[in-house]
């Protein structure tokens, strides 16, 4: 089965999300210098309150620690300050909390732990908790394997918008893992994450347009959703795109743009790639491998957009 993502809210948008209403002057004030990267400002502001019992310091603190913001990143640390507002009831803290028991970052690793911080955060509505604990019940780390709740916390996150959660009802609807198998329903959802830039859902919905499979077959459109992932580096979908090149499936036939596909797909350790690209070598002349060539390396430069 693929796999299937799990998600950790880690950046200053996402604490502004979650905070409440109601902040004091002090814990306003380190907020704004943390959003200007000012976090000695903020470690000054919001250490105080943390200590008082201030929960959304804590959590910010565990934030600037997590990720390093301003100070030597620090795990323990991060837990130290995420287990105090988790504790009292801060959703994203509980998220984080979660994502660290889950990596053994700052803890040793305890699948169980972790499950427990995901559940407290996701029900009390955080998506990224409710993608993660999905994926937990897919996989089967520290609860049963129970595809049906692994649907229920995806569907979720998806409908608040969560583009990880959308790719994972893809996959579930087109395999039927915990619903019936749908692919007309996995394209819808594969749609929507694809349009967050999901490089994973493009691949697969270039796949069911180039098949047919919940859509009418549309070649264009293949090419389309593979050429968005491929431009995210997925070597299957560059792959791919040699293939429909060579045919000229979905664009006009052109062996150098084949073997270019082929050439990028290659460098990132396709083995299928390399034997297709040695494969059409043999019946295009020098001239044209050379320019394939500087097409390959003009890609890569250009980090695989607009090729």
């Amino acid at each position: 089965m693929k796999k299937l993502t799990r998600t950790i809210c880690l950046t200053l948008v996402v604490l502004l999300g979650s905070l409440v209403m109601g902040c004091g002057n002090d814990f306003e004030k380190g907020l704004a210098a943390a959003q200007s990267g000012d976090f000695a400002t903020a470690l000054r502001e919001w250490e105080p309150l943390a200590e008082q019992g201030d929960a959304d310091a804590q959590y910010g603190l565990g934030l600037v620690y997590h990720k390093g913001y301003g100070v030597p990143q620090d795990y323990k640390t991060a837990v130290k300050w995420y287990t105090l507002a988790a504790e009292q009831g801060n959703a994203g803290a509980q998220n984080n909390l979660g994502y660290l028991y889950d990596n053994g970052q700052g803890v040793p690793q305890d699948d169980k732990t972790a499950v427990k911080w995901y559940t407290l955060a996701a029900e009390q509505g955080d998506a990224d908790a409710q993608t993660s604990l999905g994926a937990i019940y897919v996989s089967g780390q520290g609860v049963p394997q129970d595809y049906k709740t692994a649907v229920k916390w995806f569907t979720l996150a998806a409908e608040q918008g969560n583009a990880k959660s959308r790719y994972n009802l893809g996959v579930v609807y087109r395999k039927g893992y915990g619903v019936p198998q749908d692919d007309k329903t996995a394209v819808k959802w594969y749609t929507l994450a694809a349009e967050q830039g999901v490089a994973g859902a493009q691949y697969s919905l270039g796949r069911m347009y180039f098949k047919g499979e919940g859509v009418p077959q549309d070649y264009k459109t293949a090419v389309k959703w593979y050429t968005l992932a491929a431009e995210q580096g997925v070597a299957g979908a560059q792959n791919v795109l040699g293939h429909m090149y060579r045919k000229g499936v979905g664009v006009p036939q052109d062996n150098v743009y084949a073997h270019m596909w082929w050439q990028i797909a290659a460098s990132s350790g396709n083995k299928d790639a390399v034997k297709n690209r040695d494969k059409v070598a043999k019946q295009i002349t020098p001239a044209e491998i050379s320019e394939a060539q500087k097409l390959a390396r003009e890609c890569v430069a250009k980090k695989y957009k607009g090729c």
